[in-house]
C-alpha cells in the first residue's frame, strides 16, 4: 500500500523537473535522428577529427557505424542519456526522503496514519515509474521519428535494448539516490552520496574513454555497465543488464531497512 496523497504531492513537486529534463531530451533526439544520412557519414567524421580526440572519446563520440541505431547509440546514447536523466533522479531522490526529513515535513506525515515503510514504499514508487516514463518517452518518440524520416531503417528491437539498458542504469542509479536519502538526515549529506557518486562515476567513464592509459578507470564506474555499442552489436550484455538490476534491488531494499531502523530528528 502506498499513500496516495503523499504521491500526489511528489508528482507536484517534481512535474517542473521532470518536464524540463524531458523537453532538453526531446529537443536533442530529433535533431540527432534527422542529421542521419550515410552519404555524408564520412564528413561528419572528418569534422569530428578536427577536435581533440581525447575530447571525443570522452563525450562518447567514437565507433558511430553506418546503421541509424548506431548513430543514435553513438551520438545520444553515448553521454547525452547518461547525463540528462542523470540530473532528474538525484533530485527527486534527494527530495524524497532526506528533503522531508530536513524540512520537518517527516514529522507531520508519521502524525497521520502514514508508516515510514508507506512514505518510503510511496517515494520509491514514484521514483520507479517516473524514471520509467521519461525513459519510455524517449523510447516512443525516438522509434516514431525513426520511422517517420527513415521509415524501416531502425532496428526497433535493437532499439528497444538500447532503451532497457539505459532504464536499468537508471533503476540503478536512482536507487543509489534512494539509499542516501533513506540514511541521512538533511539534505546536504544526501547529496554528497546521492548525487557525488553518479557524477563521480560518470566522470571516471568519460576519463577512462580518452586512452589506454585510464581505460582502468572503467572498473570503478556503474556506467560501464551501460555500453551502447556492446547492445547494438549483441556482445555479451545480458550480465551486465542483471548486474544493474542486482544493484537496483540491493540499494532500494537498502534504503528501505535504512529508513526503517535509523533515529530520526523529529
Amino acid at each position: 500500500m502506498i499513500s496516495k496523497p503523499l504521491f500526489k504531492a511528489t508528482i507536484k513537486q517534481n512535474y517542473i523537473v521532470f518536464l524540463i529534463i524531458l523537453a532538453v531530451l526531446m529537443l536533442y533526439l530529433p535533431i540527432i535522428i534527422t542529421m542521419y544520412d550515410p552519404a555524408t557519414q564520412d564528413s561528419l567524421n572528418e569534422m569530428l577529427a578536427m577536435l581533440p580526440q581525447e575530447l571525443i572519446s570522452a563525450m562518447g563520440f567514437t565507433g558511430a557505424g553506418n546503421t541509424l541505431l548506431s548513430f543514435i547509440g553513438t551520438y545520444f546514447y553515448g553521454f547525452l542519456i547518461l547525463l540528462l536523466p542523470m540530473i532528474y533522479s538525484v533530485i527527486v531522490c534527494n527530495r524524497s526522503l532526506a528533503s522531508l526529513v530536513d524540512k520537518g515535513s517527516m514529522a507531520y506525515l508519521l502524525s497521520t496514519p502514514n508508516t515510514r515503510s508507506k512514505i518510503a514504499r510511496t517515494q520509491a514508487l514514484f521514483i520507479f515509474i517516473s524514471i520509467s516514463i521519461l525513459i519510455g518517452f524517449v523510447t516512443v518518440i525516438g522509434i516514431t521519428l525513426s520511422e517517420i524520416e527513415f521509415p524501416g531503417e531502425l532496428d526497433i528491437p535493437g532499439f528497444l535494448l538500447l532503451n532497457l539498458g539505459a532504464l536499468l542504469l537508471y533503476y540503478a542509479l536512482t536507487g543509489i539516490g534512494f539509499f542516501a536519502s533513506a540514511l541521512f538526515n538533511d539534505t546536504k549529506n544526501s547529496l554528497a552520496i546521492g548525487a557525488g557518486l553518479p557524477v563521480a562515476f560518470l566522470v571516471l567513464q568519460m576519463i577512462s574513454d580518452v586512452g589506454k592509459s585510464t581505460e582502468f578507470l572503467k572498473y570503478l564506474t556503474i556506467y560501464t555497465l551501460f555500453d551502447p555499442q556492446k547492445i547494438i552489436s549483441g556482445d555479451d550484455f545480458i550480465l551486465s543488464f542483471i548486474t544493474l538490476v542486482l544493484i537496483a534491488v540491493a540499494t532500494y531494499i537498502g534504503g528501505f531497512i535504512a529508513f526503517q531502523k535509523r533515529d530520526l530528528p523529529l
